[in-house]
């Protein structure tokens, strides 16, 4: 049985120490007294835990305040605040590092990353799994040298950092991937790519291949927007450097949004999507272009799931409805099956008046979230009729009892999806909680509540590949 759980902060003492960073970029740490966690846990459920090495938990919640620079870090086993942290920058965008041990700070504007270490991990030791827990502690490990970090993608362990590069400085793109064991090592050189150019592209990294964008001159792009890039190019790691080994001939103008699964790798373009599949080290590349139904907008958000046959595309005006970020505007979201090479609308839409805010896959795969300006968590779930998936609505949660015209000007509601768990969490900055989502019961089982309108939150823990039974 997963308890009701709920909270209130309180105030606690803080001392101030002062982090400075490579280059021009420093950040100023508030670090409260952190908490010791006690190894003991109780949890209701029906698994053995008695190995003495490995453990199971609910995991860690944090949470960035929407009217201040605080980070919390949050025991969802037992409503226990473990720390809190306060940076300088403001607009921070949240994350979770690959292996979800770690909290990911990144500000676009002052070409920074941070990283808090939420304080539990697993290790394989061959003869057994280790898991380990302790306090959050923020980690001296930063990232200062590349320009304008904008898109990072994680896959299997490996995060694939996108900075766009700068026009008016003449800074060129680059990329940089790494792991959570980089982060602990505070790897000094991390594998990537530098461009000679700036651009507003992606990367996909993939074992020892590393998909990412090429933006080619202006005369002879294909891009409406020529920042935007329209090919893509398979890098190979060789001896610790990645090196060009295959250029994607089928071209693909405005890319923009990029997921994959175990066989694809998907990119956005605007008429249709790339489809790359992998055969040993080399690519096949083709598109699937665009239904009648998408019209003239353009597929900038693209989701995947590793054991998910289809992709989710959601086509939009540019800023609109795409699924980072609050903005409104029309939208409509699309399945896409590369096998198949076919694309089709999805039969349920956002209803009138309402807005996408959030998109994602829960941890196995078997759900489709969309959460929307209304207050609703929508939940799609795929059925096969007549030998073809479909993702249909498995039903809605309202996630808030408060009038939704009452939202802080510059906020919105927020979701992130345990990996270990059927859960989903999702922050409502106006009621100043966060509500605990069952996704196979549709019900709300747990609210955390806050002293703060909560601006964005992720979900860190040991992640576990197994599903597991939710027992009532």
């Amino acid at each position: 049985m997963t308890k009701l759980f709920k909270l209130k902060l309180i105030a606690l003492a803080v001392s101030s120490t002062l982090i400075t960073a490579c280059g021009d970029a420093e950040t100023n740490i508030v670090e409260k007294d952190p908490i010791v966690v006690e190894d003991e846990h109780d949890h209701d459920d029906d698994h053995d835990h008695d190995d003495g090495y490995t453990i199971h938990s609910l995991g860690r919640l944090v949470v960035l305040a929407g009217d201040s620079n605080e980070a919390s870090f949050f025991d969802l086993d037992n409503s226990e605040l473990l720390d809190t942290f306060t940076l300088n920058n403001d607009s921070n965008t949240l994350s979770a590092s690959p292996g979800f041990r770690y909290a990911v700070i990144a500000n676009r504007t002052q070409d920074y990353l941070g990283f808090i270490d939420g304080g539990m991990w697993r290790e394989d030791h061959a003869e057994h799994l280790h898991d380990y827990e302790q306090g959050p502690a923020f980690s001296s490990y930063e990232l200062t040298s590349g320009s304008r970090p904008t898109h990072l993608i994680t896959h299997d362990g490996q995060l694939a950092i996108f900075y766009d590069g700068d026009a008016e400085t003449g800074t060129p793109a680059s990329v940089e991937v790494l792991t959570d064991n980089d982060i602990t090592n505070a790897t000094a050189t991390l594998t990537g790519i530098n461009y000679d150019i700036n651009m507003h592209g992606v990367a996909e990294p993939r074992g020892e291949h590393l998909l990412s964008t090429i933006r080619r001159d202006d005369a002879s792009s294909t891009s409406n927007a020529k920042v935007l890039p329209d090919q893509v190019g398979v890098y190979h790691l060789h001896d610790g450097n990645y090196e060009l080994e295959q250029t994607l001939e089928v071209t693909c103008p405005d890319l923009h949004g990029a997921a994959q699964n175990h066989d694809y790798v998907v990119f956005g373009c605007g008429d249709g999507v790339l489809i790359a599949h992998q055969q040993g080290d080399e690519y096949e590349a083709e598109k699937i272009a665009n239904i009648v139904v998408v019209g003239d907008l353009r597929i900038g958000s693209i989701y995947g799931h590793e054991d998910s046959e289809s992709f989710i595309g959601i086509a939009s005006g540019h800023g609109g409805g795409g699924g980072g970020g609050g903005g409104g505007g029309e939208a409509v979201i699309v399945t896409i099956k590369p096998a198949t090479a076919e694309m089709e609308e999805v039969e349920w839409q956002l209803a009138d008046g309402a807005s996408a805010v959030s998109y994602s896959f829960s941890a196995n795969g078997e759900h489709f979230l969309v959460l929307d300006s209304l207050g609703f968590l929508n939940v799609l779930k795929a059925h096969a009729h007549d030998g073809h998936t479909h993702w249909e609505l498995a039903g809605q949660v309202d996630i808030t009892e408060q009038d939704v015209t009452t939202m802080p000007e510059g906020m919105k509601f927020s979701m992130t999806v345990a990996q270990n768990s059927q859960f989903a969490y999702v922050a409502d900055p106006i009621a100043q909680h966060v509500v605990q989502v069952h996704l196979e019961d549709l019900e709300v089982e747990g609210e955390l509540e806050l002293a703060f309108p909560p601006a964005a939150i992720t979900w860190l823990g040991i992640a576990q590949e197994e599903e597991h039974a939710h027992e009532h």
